[in-house]
């Protein structure tokens, strides 16, 4: 048995607002993803990238089909980031299939769009050729255009709700929780990580044992957020705090509140939550002392991360999601519901945007692995 205590109700960043319940995914096309690139393919080069939208099918399950396809290694087909099975995703995939001429690979990418086409249950809508192979994190983030049905009230007033919710998400911004979908169901990723740092399981499996332990790093993050949330510490910088820059991605250390304050204000920077590890920049000043609060509810454990040799980071604290809107569903779509559009950037959780509208618990949110591009 853990000497810990596992909660997973996160506190919400509109909590004085009302939600509107209802049901995500009551089909495949009620949650569409489109990810959008870090940079386009300059049509020369090894790698074949192919642009396609998919759905029932995991990232992996394509990465397989295609090697399988083109006779290649495993590893040899690169993708930027993991999408939903259960959901319409449309993403790029690079296959290494070696330098070709400018004909030739003008004829092998029209032969690849073909050849997908007619082998494997998705959309093509182009190929073509880059000097690199696509590696998870290239990319800028993912637009989500979600349809919420089976509502807790009326449709006049859940658009009143989800506007009101909107608006003081883009007036304050929201904790960059990890979403339910890296915790596993009932938490179980864990339990099981926690397990494997004192000891109480093995896992051979390379991979596998690397996403447990993570998901240890995510839930103390997750706790984190939470307990700065909860001390009405969300809306302003502490001194000492590791800020970052959402423009450049830079980092640095608060020394100067009356200077960093109204950019906080202003949204141009924000304080990053800790992804507890070897190489995390530390805090400073009143910062650390808050940082040490969580590290006690959990002795040993952020010691034992360093041990199993995490590297661990800082993560944006803030969320800003951009873009963001809400309206009725299409006139075509007879149900009684609402469509939410935001866009987020890469290592963003829709389900975190999502939970302020719904407020409720959603059967299946835990099994979304759409925005896990950290």
């Amino acid at each position: 048995m853990l000497p810990y205590t596992l909660t997973y109700e996160w506190p919400y960043s509109t909590q004085a607002l009302p939600g509107i319940g209802g049901r995500l995914r009551a089909a495949t096309q009620d949650f569409v993803v489109e990810e959008i690139p870090l940079y386009m393919p300059t049509d020369e080069g090894q790698h074949l990238y192919v642009n396609l939208t998919k759905e029932e099918l995991t990232t992996k399950d394509v990465q397989t089909r295609l090697e399988r396809l083109f006779g290649l290694k495993r590893g040899d087909v690169g993708f930027a980031g993991m999408k939903d099975k259960f959901a319409r995703t449309t993403q790029t995939f690079s296959l290494s299939v070696g330098h070709q001429t400018a004909e030739q690979a003008q004829a092998f990418a029209q032969d690849a769009v073909t050849r997908i086409g007619e082998n494997l249950p998705v959309t093509v809508h182009w190929a073509r050729f880059h000097t690199n192979k696509l590696k998870v994190g290239h990319l800028l983030g993912n637009r989500f255009t979600i349809a919420v049905t089976d509502l807790a009230c009326e449709p006049t007033e859940a658009m009143t709700r989800a506007q009101a919710i909107a608006d003081a998400i883009q007036a304050r911004g929201i904790p960059n929780y990890f979403g339910p979908q890296r915790f596993g169901p009932q938490g179980t990723n864990v339990t099981q990580g926690l397990e494997i740092l004192q000891g109480q399981r093995k896992r051979h499996d390379r991979w596998l044992r690397k996403f447990l332990i993570s998901s240890v790093q995510s839930y103390l993050c997750n706790a984190y957020l939470a307990r700065r949330l909860d001390a009405g510490l969300f809306d302003r910088l502490l001194t000492g705090d590791v800020a970052k820059k959402y423009a450049t991605g830079g980092i640095f250390v608060v020394e100067d509140l009356a200077a960093d304050q109204p950019r906080y204000a202003a949204q141009e920077i924000s304080f990053t939550a800790p992804i507890f590890g070897a190489k995390m920049m530390a805090t400073q000043a009143e910062a650390r002392e808050f940082e040490a609060g969580v590290i006690a509810e959990f002795p040993d454990i952020v010691e034992k991360l360093g041990a199993a040799r995490t590297e661990g980071t800082r993560r944006l604290g803030r969320l800003l999601p951009h873009d963001l809107t809400v309206e009725h569903l299409p006139a075509d779509d007879t149900r009684a519901g609402l469509q939410v559009t935001f866009f987020l950037p890469k290592g963003a959780f829709a389900t975190t945007v999502l939970r302020e509208f719904l407020k409720c618990d959603t059967e299946g949110m835990a099994t979304l692995d759409t925005d896990a591009d950290d």
